[in-house]
């Protein structure tokens, strides 16, 4: 590993006539950069990948015109260079990054993001990879908030770099005349060069590094929403309408972050009920059949689980859930619960994805 970093950085020390390399009396006399030249073009003719692309743009000019200057080189030269590159390679104990960019890249995920951030800030250096990877990441509603605060020509770029799913859900977190007229700004989009995309994507990414950091990942509203998930419905129900009361907004929020089983129907595909089923403790699925098939605001739900199976399975789940007769409602809602746990966690593994739930507001 040490000698790929070695390897990575060869034409980074050669560029400046420093090193071994550089002071090798052998080979006809050649500096630096025509050693580095000859040994990137040994090592691509081998079949290499050499992650030039890494190095600054100063350097990679520098030796692609000393290869155009290079023309023809002996054997002897060949081996000499080759030779003393090898020893330089064995020598090699330990390699660090060049400045605090590559520091932050080696460091990443092992000090606090308030750590990094804060030292990224301080030497102005920004967070290391492609700016648009980070910016798809964001949720609709968080680049909805983002285009609205930017020129329209900044917004089209963004609404165009996204994916058409995303690209789609973030126009609908927009007020109607700001997403036709954003829409509109596509068009204008064909002139735009790479250059000016890269430098709108570090910009909007910058604005990413000046957030200050949030103490939880999650907004207050969906921390709420899966805390009352798993709360009987009873608690559920004052806790929402004390809410109401107190900040309709926030009801609301926390209204779109609840899913509970009465929502199935709403929620979810039905061809992803047989895998809800499979990882679903078949005497808590049971259960949850007898209580919710009882009625109420969950008979629904669970006639939908059955319709979404083979007949031959929704027939022996209602066999067993009228033997298991009438359920407590503790433990009926303990068994709900317990569904909508094992749909949540196939969410977050990504083996199936809810249906968005429609907003009120819209």
């Amino acid at each position: 590993m040490q000698k790929d970093r070695a390897l990575a950085r060869l034409p980074h020390r050669a560029a400046g006539d420093t090193g071994p390399l550089a002071q090798m009396s052998q080979g006809g006399g050649l500096n630096g950069r025509a050693k580095a030249a000859i040994v990137v073009r040994l090592l691509l003719n081998e079949g290499a990948d050499l992650p030039l692309e890494d190095l600054p743009d100063e350097l990679q000019e520098r030796l692609t015109q000393t290869m155009g200057r290079m023309g023809m080189v002996d054997r002897n030269t060949l081996a000499a260079v080759a030779l003393e590159f090898a020893e330089a390679l064995d020598g090699v104990g330990l390699s660090f990054p060049a400045g605090i960019a590559g520091a932050l890249a080696v460091l990443d995920g092992r000090i606090s993001p308030q750590t990094a951030a804060r030292l990224r800030r301080e030497s102005g250096v920004r967070a290391a990879g492609d700016p648009w990877v980070r910016l798809r990441a964001l949720p609709a509603r968080e680049l909805a908030e983002m285009a609205a605060a930017e020129s329209t020509e900044v917004a089209a770029v963004l609404l165009s770099k996204l994916d058409t799913a995303t690209a789609a859900d973030l126009l609908g977190h927009l007020p109607g005349p700001f997403a036709r007229k954003l829409a509109f700004a596509v068009a204008r989009t064909g002139a735009v060069t790479p250059q000016t995309v890269d430098r709108i994507g570090l910009a909007l990414a910058a604005q990413l590094d000046e957030r200050p950091q949030r103490a939880f990942p999650d907004g207050p509203g969906e921390r709420v929403g899966a805390i009352l998930n798993l709360s009987a419905a009873e608690t559920r129900d004052d806790v929402l309408s004390a809410l109401d009361e107190v900040d309709a907004d926030f009801a609301g929020s926390v209204r779109r972050a609840i899913f509970t089983f009465a929502l199935i129907p709403s929620r979810i595909v039905a061809r992803d009920v047989p895998r809800i089923v499979r990882a679903t403790d078949p005497g808590d699925l049971v259960t949850a059949l007898a209580f919710a098939g009882a009625g109420g605001e969950n008979a629904a739900a669970a006639e939908f689980l059955l319709s979404s199976i083979s007949s031959r399975m929704a027939d022996t789940l209602r066999e067993e859930a009228a033997e298991r007769g009438t359920v407590k409602q503790r433990d009926g809602e303990a068994a709900l619960n317990v569904v909508v746990a094992a749909i949540r966690k196939l969410e977050q593994a990504g083996e199936i994805e809810l249906v968005a739930p429609e907003d009120p507001a819209d």
